[in-house]
């Protein structure tokens, strides 16, 4: 695997995952085969008012063992499951996940679609200091679905026991195949085998997402699904990865820097909405710039001027900034230069955010401001809530983000995933393969970690069925449910297309 590589795939994390040593305190977790205790189990029962309606509830705060052929246990998977009451074994469920990889699913169940969330600022603001509200959370999905928050090996609670490796889990085949695993053990558990199923991720938790469910379906023994949730979407690392020679990064973050522009005041005599203008920078993306580009140098004289014109346009950089860079500018330095008159650096999980480096000549930013701005709210909620509020008591650190090398890329079945990684083919078999399969793409325009725009050039390619796939975007990034606008929009949109199975 090449360096140029895992830089590119560095870029699926909901947030940036560092590596980190082991916490003393899970050294001391760590037990051998024979003292292994049953998975914990935590039950308990509420109530609340989810899209206008009470409903009451019930917790699980638990473990699911996988287990090796001859029942020794591998690995705890730790999840979260909210089942409306009295139990219909007819109503959906949900599956849902986060990223990284090495993400919790701390994300979407803290910040989206759990019974309560952490109310941290609105606007773009850092979150500050604790304490940090934890409210209820009226968006939540339980009056369309029942929900299960899913933890992978190396991310919340969840780790290998005994002497497992937990590399044993970490790899895209891997980890899909774990997750496969814990899905049908939680249908047979509870009874749900023949209730409608939707499967849903963000970030890398999309391309965990056409994983799983070419686990699931993919085979005699399926598991067949009703729909994929895709919430920040990143299926085609090929045509993502920044290697030199590869002009497809270019093509597809164009369209983000665009809107990123536009958000920040950047674009002389600009439209009215961000749509409109995102909608023209794509147009000169897959037209002018795309064919400027394979043209190489060969491109040269008027129609060069021309080029870089328009990109200063969409980019909101000067057209002496964009030739220096031969006309290929990097999302990471146009994070740095965008806004370089003012001191500011915008944020790559959300470009709304801005923050102030410690000097202001560098070609990439300190930290992302819109990952600090955010992480302190969510790490201290998880912990708060399922401790107290679900009972669930661990001696272990709950890893929001945490260090899960080395990752395995392989895909396995695919006889091209040597060379060029993308598990948007999972995703089209499935469709081609089950006519009851819908999906559904969540996008916001200022995520530069899944640029939207990576999104529908890997799902509008040969063999996916257009009439089942539904994009929808937001005024917000990576987790555009930050913003309370849209955290109310991305709900109300899902539970229509969960409605309208």
């Amino acid at each position: 695997m090449t360096k140029a590589f895992l830089l590119a795939a560095a870029a699926l994390l909901a947030a940036p995952a560092l590596a980190q040593d082991k916490p003393k305190d899970d050294a001391k977790a760590e037990k051998s085969v024979g003292e292994i205790p049953p998975p914990q189990v935590v039950v308990s029962h509420h109530s609340g008012v989810f899209g206008g309606q009470k409903i009451n509830y019930t917790a699980t705060a638990g473990e699911i063992y996988l287990k090796a052929d001859d029942g020794t246990p591998r690995a705890a998977i730790n999840y979260y499951s909210y089942v409306k009451e009295p139990r219909d074994p007819s109503r959906p469920v949900t599956f849902l996940f986060n990223g990284g990889p090495g993400s919790g699913s701390v994300w979407l169940h803290m910040g989206a679609f759990g019974p309560k969330r952490v109310a941290i600022p609105s606007d773009a603001r850092d979150d500050g200091a604790p304490p940090f509200p934890l409210v209820d959370n009226p968006d939540c999905l339980l009056d369309v679905t029942d929900i299960v928050f899913i933890d992978p090996v190396g991310t919340g609670f969840s780790h290998a026991l005994g002497k497992t490796d937990p590399k044993e889990f970490w790899g895209v085949t891997k980890d899909a195949k774990s997750i496969n695993q814990v899905i049908r053990l939680w249908l047979n558990d509870n009874g749900r085998w023949n209730s409608p199923k939707f499967l849903g991720g963000e970030s890398y938790g999309t391309t965990r997402s056409a994983a799983v469910a070419h686990e699931l379906e993919g085979s005699y023994n399926d598991v067949s699904l009703n729909g994929i949730i895709l919430i920040s979407t990143i299926l085609d690392f090929g045509a993502q990865a920044e290697v030199e020679g590869n002009d497809m990064p270019y093509i597809i973050a164009l369209p983000s820097m665009a809107a990123v522009a536009w958000y920040h005041d950047k674009v002389p005599n600009k439209p009215a909405t961000v749509a409109e203008f995102v909608a023209e920078a794509k147009a000169f993306a897959t037209g002018e710039y795309a064919t400027a580009l394979m043209k190489g140098q060969a491109l040269a004289g008027p129609e060069r001027d021309a080029i870089r014109a328009k990109l200063a346009r969409y980019t909101g950089l000067s057209e002496q900034y964009v030739e220096r860079t031969d006309l290929r500018v990097l999302p990471g330095r146009f994070w740095k230069e965008l806004l370089r008159d003012r001191g500011l650096v915008v944020g790559r999980l959300d470009s709304r955010y801005v923050g102030k480096d410690r000097d202001n000549a560098g070609e990439g930013f300190d930290n992302d401001p819109s990952f600090y701005g955010i992480d302190g709210g969510y790490t201290a909620a998880i912990n708060a809530y399922v401790r107290n509020d679900l009972g669930f008591k661990s001696d272990r650190s709950y890893v929001t983000i945490g260090s899960v090398q080395s990752w395995d890329w392989d895909l396995g079945d695919r006889g091209d995933g040597t060379y060029y990684k993308s598990v948007a083919p999972y995703i089209g078999q499935a469709l081609r393969e089950n006519s009851g399969l819908r999906v559904f793409v969540g996008q916001g325009y200022y995520d530069f970690a899944t640029p939207f725009f990576g999104a529908e050039y890997a799902l509008t390619r040969t063999g996916f069925p257009q009439d089942r796939i539904q994009f929808h975007y937001y005024d917000a990034g990576h987790m555009m449910y930050v913003r309370d606008e849209d955290r109310h929009k991305l709900a109300n949109d899902i539970k229509a297309f969960i409605r309208s199975r």
